[in-house]
């Protein structure tokens, strides 16, 4: 593995670097409604997750893609942004609008067609670490407090109270 990274960096082209960071950039974010949406709030069908997730990773990559570098009209790669309905905004962000689009309206066709979303599998249980193997520590009973110096043991007198003759 380290050394077909370490051959990676040496022998491919270093503006590779820069189109492997804008496709990360757009692939990374096509995660968050998966993650953010899907497993918070569970609204959203499974499958259409899976197919908004789908059609944002081939649009954000193929407009990626297709971003000619300045003064190379041949070349790939070479720009973040995409023209949208005459508005230039970053791919990731265009790629994120259709993944959430598109997992909204296939979720209210699945649901439409009564498509099972799935079982949840998850048990109260799951959301603590090691439940029941972990050995609970016993309380520890409270330290009592010692007599101030020159005093017996015993009772303290309640606030406000005068003290007993002989007592300061």
């Amino acid at each position: 593995m380290k050394a077909g990274a370490l051959a990676f960096v040496f022998w491919l082209p270093k503006t590779f670097s820069i189109n492997f960071r804008l496709l990360g950039g757009i692939w990374i974010l096509q995660t968050f409604p998966a993650i953010v949406v899907g497993l918070y709030t569970r609204w959203l069908h499974r499958w259409a997750l899976v197919i908004g997730w789908a059609a944002a990773m081939v649009y954000g990559t193929v407009m990626a893609y297709r971003g000619p570098v300045a003064g190379q009209p041949s070349s790939h790669f070479g720009a973040s942004t995409a023209h949208i309905l005459g508005h230039t905004m970053y791919t990731a962000v265009a790629a994120l609008v259709i993944n959430l689009v598109v997992s909204v309206v296939l979720t209210v066709v699945l649901r439409a067609v009564r498509l099972p979303a799935g079982a949840d599998a998850t048990a109260p249980q799951s959301y603590l670490v090691d439940a029941g193997t972990a050995p609970v520590p016993a309380p520890r009973p409270a330290p009592s407090p010692s007599p101030a110096p020159g005093r017996a043991p015993g009772p303290s007198p309640a606030p406000g109270s005068a003290a007993a003759p002989g007592e300061t």
